[in-house]
């Protein structure tokens, strides 16, 4: 009886898909040091207007209160969305990653979208915190 083949391994395109792989994780944590600002950014906005307004009187022609939580809620908005698309994106193109060729790696759970998961999680409970704080 004959030994079955040996698998042939080319260890370039072994370490080029890590390679690729591990630039998929740089650029998710690109994305979500960009969307946490813009999260954190939004939320400043609200809470600084809103500690400013609370020590002086404002004219009632202008309302910054109300600019200034719509400010707010678009740059929350926005970075919530943007995790969210670069979320998913990046789970795409690892499952690219992995399916292409005879790759043999075993994918692992990647900490970069539990990470961008629990940003959406919190941006949203901002976004509806800011929200319905405005309409009490």
């Amino acid at each position: 009886m004959r030994d079955p083949e040996p698998i042939k391994i080319n260890v370039q395109a072994e370490l080029a898909k890590e390679r690729n792989r591990a630039a998929e994780e740089r650029t998710l944590m690109a994305w979500i040091r960009t969307c946490l600002s813009m999260i954190s950014f939004g939320f400043g906005i609200d809470r600084i207007v809103s500690a400013i307004l609370s020590f002086q009187e404002v004219a009632d022609t202008v309302n910054p209160l109300r600019l200034s939580r719509i400010l707010g809620l678009s740059f929350i908005g926005l970075g919530v969305f943007a995790m969210l698309a670069a979320s998913i994106d990046h789970q795409r193109e690892l499952r690219h990653i992995q399916h292409s060729g005879d790759y043999l790696y075993n994918p692992r759970i990647s900490l970069g979208l539990t990470v961008a998961i629990a940003m959406v999680v919190i941006g949203t409970l901002a976004f509806l915190g800011i929200l319905l704080k405005g309409s009490f």
